[in-house]
């Protein structure tokens, strides 16, 4: 069981939140009338450095992979959907594609292990650790290499996001069979049983459901000796795609970029940063409640509650996406907005002193 280096994570800025909550108080609204948005700026202050935040570059990291236990029958679509999704987020063809375009971020796409060869393009990374996963019902998911050599690619994204002056990263991801890794990760490392966390993923019936449920309670009980460890659950469980996501994450929450979580699958991945180094869920936002059961079991978790739920459960960071327009109308309300003062609007006190005044 090796022990790998954890990125150190130093704690948000006292003095920029402090800053930032002044100026939430000056602007010409009601205090808290802006609800979520005003606690999203003072983290955003926080995470930053920066009492008014800057807006800028914004760019989906998705990464994919393919997954060895799609043998056991687990997902609706086979493993070569994979490698077409891919090139459908190329040619900027899939939802997260239309959604990203919406809120002006840029996707890259990375290939971690996708069980296929891909043409060379502009947008994609190629980044191939082995061509999937293998099967964890009845073996290791990675071998130590390669999910160390995972998880170090999400931490290079990272720090080329920060040479890059991204100012958010979204988390995506594609691989038939991920929400069975996922799932699995979240059974064993909330931990719960693994019907509860266990979803339909692409759209299985109830037999195939059943199925697999039964395993990942085997793959669990396969394992169980080493999954008090989060790094060994992540390499025996994961997939490729999973531990460079988890690598994302504590590499931005190093370099202090805000970090927007996507779905059950990216959650997963977060989960096991989170378990790696608690510190990561102040650099954190949650996009959206997925349909899939296990979600809200992480948000009880973690006692937090998403931004957004629309009942969805498409993944590749479409929920992510979508909630990058709400952090940026944090960020531009606490930037833009007029204070009391510069408005020339009289506050609540200053009409009390005005009124006192005047019956003198």
């Amino acid at each position: 069981m090796k022990t790998i280096r954890i990125p150190t994570v130093k704690p948000l800025n006292p003095k920029a939140i402090e800053k930032a909550q002044t100026r939430q108080a000056q602007l010409t609204k009601p205090a808290k009338s802006l609800g979520r948005l005003e606690d999203i700026a003072i983290q955003v202050a926080g995470i930053t450095g920066e009492p008014i935040p800057q807006l800028g570059k914004k760019r989906v990291i998705l990464c994919a992979g393919d997954h060895g236990v799609t043998v056991e029958g687990v997902s609706a679509f086979p493993s070569a959907v994979t490698p077409m999704m891919v090139l459908n987020f190329l040619s900027g063809g899939a939802a997260i594609s239309a959604l990203a375009r919406q809120a002006g971020a840029e996707v890259q796409v990375v290939d971690v292990g996708v069980a296929a060869d891909l043409p060379k393009h502009k947008q994609l990374v190629s980044a191939k650790v082995a061509k999937g996963t293998k099967n964890f019902k009845v073996e290791d998911a990675m071998s130590e290499k390669e999910c160390e050599r995972a998880f170090q690619i999400g931490l290079e994204l990272a720090d080329q996001a920060k040479k890059d002056k991204i100012k958010w990263v979204a988390l995506g991801e594609m691989g038939i069979g991920n929400t069975t890794s996922a799932a699995a990760l979240m059974a064993a490392l909330l931990p719960c049983a693994a019907e509860d966390v266990t979803g339909f993923g692409t759209g299985i019936n109830r037999e195939q459901w059943l199925n697999k449920c039964r395993v990942i309670q085997e793959s669990l009980k396969l394992h169980e000796p080493y999954l008090i460890n989060p790094w060994e659950a992540l390499r025996r469980l994961g997939g490729l795609e999973i531990a460079a996501l988890t690598g994302v994450v504590l590499g931005c929450a190093k370099n202090r970029i805000p970090v927007v979580v996507d779905g059950f699958i990216t959650s997963s991945a977060f989960l096991v940063a989170y378990r790696l180094n608690p510190a990561v869920k102040d650099f954190a936002f949650f996009s959206h409640l997925s349909e899939e059961p296990g979600h809200a079991k992480f948000f009880e978790m973690l006692e937090t509650k998403p931004l957004l739920n629309l009942k969805m459960r498409l993944g590749e960071g479409s929920g992510a996406a979508l909630a990058l327009n709400i952090l940026e109308s944090a960020i531009r309300t606490h930037a833009e907005m007029a204070t009391f003062e510069s408005a020339k609007v009289p506050t609540k006190i200053e009409k009390e002193k005005t009124k006192a005044k005047a019956k003198k």
